[in-house]
């Protein structure tokens, strides 16, 4: 009772879940900077899905060790759970992060940081007229609306809309994002029978093995390890693993619309720490950049109090 009254406790929830989305958002920059301690090239695609199954190994060893000592207890998965975590591993792992790696070589860390603010919004599209799991409300497609609307004014060019906007750049963000939201859909069922960071630490590890090996295979090699390559990698790691823990623990406490609330910040701490690690600030802070992350602040405001104010909702199934 002491455990789960200290994790639904207002103050609590809320700075477990800024850490978390602190760490996600540190993410961005600190990927661009590992391609360029390790002399990634932007074309070098075997190498950066290398660079990512490693991560995520580690991530994957991390999220394991990190929750067995929370409960004195090795973290095993069920047979029954296998299945599950090779789906997770594929959608949430493997293929989204295949096009994030390749996507984030070709963007900057600013317009990625806020194409991937839009996971949420995307998770509520896919669940509404996809699987049919809820029903769209008005303010959740204003929510939706405003927050997409983000992600087009994001890539104004000069020119017509959407002239700065690369397939392989922005567009395999995005696509990452998508893959993100589907994965999440089916992470919220499996989680009702098995603990979500179990499921996130295994299909972590299985799925950095997949990307680890696939790298290797089609040419990909890492190499230059120095201090501060091997410290960046290992907390790229580290952030993954303990923002999956600690995002995971505080949704077992509390209702999902208390928690991803704070989601909001993601996009935020992203552009932010992008503009001081990457030296992105003029770009950050320019006009339509601000605007694209008020829209998307904005729009994921916008749903998530909804949400709240409608009380905790049915978990979605998927099928």
């Amino acid at each position: 009772m002491k455990k789960e009254k200290l994790l639904t406790n207002g103050w609590v929830v809320a700075i477990g879940a800024i850490i978390s989305c602190a760490l996600w958002g540190s993410a961005f920059p600190c990927i661009k900077i590992g391609y360029k301690l390790l002399n990634i090239a932007a074309d070098d695609v075997s190498t950066q899905i290398l660079f990512a199954g490693v991560r995520f190994t580690l991530a994957g060893v991390l999220s394991i060790v990190f929750e067995s000592i929370i409960e004195r207890r090795v973290l095993l998965p069920k047979k029954s759970s296998i299945g599950n975590i090779l789906k997770l591993c594929m959608m949430q792992t493997v293929i989204q992060y295949l096009f994030f790696y390749v996507g984030l070589a070709h963007s900057s860390g600013v317009t990625g940081s806020i194409i991937t603010g839009t996971n949420s919004l995307l998770t509520i599209l896919i669940a509404c007229f996809i699987f049919r799991q809820e029903k769209m409300t008005l303010p959740t497609m204003i929510g939706c609306v405003v927050g997409l609307a983000g992600v087009v004014v994001a890539n104004l060019g000069e020119g017509s809309i959407g002239t700065q906007m690369h397939l392989n750049g922005e567009g395999f963000v995005f696509i990452a994002a998508l893959f993100y939201a589907i994965s999440s859909i089916y992470l919220k069922k499996y989680s009702q029978q098995d603990d979500p960071v179990m499921l996130s630490g295994y299909q972590f590890l299985v799925g950095g093995l997949i990307l680890s090996v696939l790298g290797f295979a089609t040419g990909g090699r890492l190499s230059g390890f120095t201090l501060q390559s091997s410290l960046l990698l290992l907390y790229l790691g580290f952030l993954s693993a303990m923002a999956y823990a600690l995002w995971g623990i505080l949704l077992k406490y509390n209702p999902v619309s208390r928690v991803a609330i704070y989601g909001f910040t993601n996009p935020v701490i992203g552009v932010l720490l992008s503009a001081l690690l990457l030296g992105e600030g003029g770009q950050a802070f320019s006009a339509k950049n601000l605007l694209a992350l008020l829209l998307v602040c904005t729009g994921i405001i916008v749903v998530n109090l909804w949400k709240k104010k409608a009380g905790e909702q049915k978990v979605p199934q998927a099928e």
